[in-house]
């Protein structure tokens, strides 16, 4: 396992549409380790694999609830109400902003053995579901944020 370099606003591939993944192989495993250590190093909730300069439709999450998941070729497939939460990013270090999102969604993906799994996910868990994925469409929360601004220091 192997810490990433996590790309920063301006870099491209942060703008970019992630491609599917044909097949989960032992090197898109060993991949999703490098980017769960790498998240973890960063004390994220989230990673989307164009944020260490890859362009494939993986992420991973472990919003420290319980809910530790990676995402092969995810699709949210139903939204259900709405939340606004406050959100940052790895990729937009020192800045947040407050994003409207689904409260509950649906999620269909690929699991690391290759075999399609779905579930769903409510409340932050919906949130950080729905930021990742946004990353692989090249859309960062900002796009979507109101209030956008540097965050404020710790006291």
């Amino acid at each position: 396992m192997a810490i990433r370099r996590i790309r920063t606003e301006g870099e491209e591939i942060l703008r970019l549409k992630c491609k599917p993944v044909k097949e989960v192989t032992e090197s898109i495993r060993s991949l999703i380790d490098d980017m769960f250590e790498t998240m973890y190093a960063s004390d994220g909730v989230g990673l989307a694999a164009p944020q260490i300069g890859i362009l494939r439709r993986i992420a991973v999450i472990d919003d420290t609830q319980g809910n530790k998941i990676a995402l092969i070729n995810p699709v949210i497939t139903s939204f259900e109400g709405e939340q606004t939460c406050t959100e940052g990013c790895l990729s937009l270090p020192g800045y947040q902003g407050e994003v409207v999102r689904a409260k509950k969604i649906h999620v269909e993906a690929i699991d690391l053995n290759g075999k399609p799994v779905s579930f769903d996910a409510e409340d932050f868990f919906a949130v950080v579901c729905q930021h990742e994925i946004d990353h692989l469409d090249g859309v960062l929360y900002k796009d979507k944020a109101e209030n956008y601004r540097k965050q404020e220091a710790a006291q």
